[in-house]
C-alpha cells in the first residue's frame, strides 16, 4: 500500500528556518511531481510547491515564493522542502502527495494515501 510519512516540522519564532521530509513507503516518488500541501486550522487545504518528476521544474505559490525551495532526493525515495523566514501565517499542518498545476497546485485526485502531516508553527 502507497504510503507518505511526513518529518522535520517544529515551533519557531518568525524568521526562523526548517526543513520537512517526506519519506514514500509503496510508492515511488520519482515516478510523480511531488509536492506539498498545508491546512490551517478552519482554513481549507492550499498547495504549497509542486516539483515536476525530473526536478528541474518547481513551482511555488505566491506567498511563499522566494523563501521556500522544494527539492526531491530520488535515492532516498524522499522529498524536502526548505523553509526559511518562516511567518506566523506559515503555521498549519504540512502534508506531501503527488501533485498538479492547473491554475493552482493540487493533489492528484487518484491519490488518497495521505500521511499524518508535520506541524509547523510559527510564533511572532
Amino acid at each position: 500500500q502507497a504510503q507518505v510519512e511526513e518529518s522535520g516540522g517544529g515551533s519557531v519564532q518568525a524568521g526562523g528556518s526548517l526543513r520537512l521530509s517526506c519519506k514514500g513507503s509503496g510508492l515511488r516518488l520519482q515516478d510523480h511531481a511531488m509536492g506539498w500541501f498545508r491546512q490551517a486550522p478552519g482554513k481549507e487545504r492550499e498547495g504549497v510547491c509542486c516539483i515536476g518528476r525530473s526536478g528541474t521544474t518547481e513551482y511555488c505559490t505566491d506567498s511563499v515564493r522566494g523563501r521556500f525551495t522544494v527539492s526531491r532526493e530520488d535515492v532516498k525515495n524522499r522529498l524536502l522542502l526548505q523553509m526559511n523566514n518562516l511567518k506566523p501565517e506559515d503555521t498549519a499542518m504540512y502534508y506531501c502527495a503527488p501533485c498538479t498545476v492547473v491554475g493552482e497546485i493540487r493533489p492528484n485526485e487518484y491519490f488518497d494515501s495521505w500521511g499524518q502531516g508535520t506541524q509547523v508553527s510559527v510564533s511572532a
